[in-house]
């Protein structure tokens, strides 16, 4: 799909060989505050994860797709979860390597994830949060239109504490 093609990248349903750079996103400690695992998780899991998910929003209720680059490196991961059919909503996920980061590529990819969530599922809106001390994620979305919406306080646990969450809202 063309859509989900721009600037020698695009996105894609995830494929066995992803799974090296699945394990190494998922089991990234500095992630797990706002991705919520209790743990890290096995390569088994992961790779049963890729053979038996069907990457249809509508059956699984969310949907993850691969950005890579020309050479089908993966760049980065983005995720439709909390997928609400009845209201055609979801919450967006996003994760771009460390090595490519500050080149554009998390705005790249939200606005090919835009055009197909949009323009080919359907849905009315999506959201996303980030921890209020996030401002990395609160920029990024910030400039693909999204518009803070609410403080969710004390949202996260982090360590002994907690953390309070900005809610983030895209209705074009």
């Amino acid at each position: 799909m063309k859509m989900l093609m721009r600037n020698g990248y695009k996105l894609r349903a995830p494929e066995p060989e992803d799974l090296d750079a699945m394990y190494r996103f998922e089991n990234e400690p500095s992630l797990w505050e706002t991705s919520n695992p209790t743990g890290p998780y096995s390569r088994f899991y992961l790779k049963d994860y890729i053979a038996t998910n069907r990457n249809d929003i509508y059956i699984d209720r969310q949907l993850r797709l691969m950005m890579v680059d020309d050479l089908d490196e993966v760049v980065g991961i983005v995720d439709l979860f909390r997928f609400e059919p009845f209201h055609n909503r979801a919450e967006v996920g996003i994760v771009i390597a460390p090595e490519h980061r500050g080149k554009g590529l998390g705005t790249l990819a939200l606005q090919m994830l835009h055009e197909y969530a949009f323009g080919y599922l359907g849905l009315h809106q999506l959201h996303a949060s980030a921890l209020t001390g996030n401002r990395a994620a609160q920029a990024l979305f910030r400039k693909a239109g999204y518009e803070m919406v609410a403080t969710l306080k004390e949202w996260i646990r982090v360590g002994d504490s907690y953390s309070d969450v900005v809610v983030m809202q895209l209705v074009p």
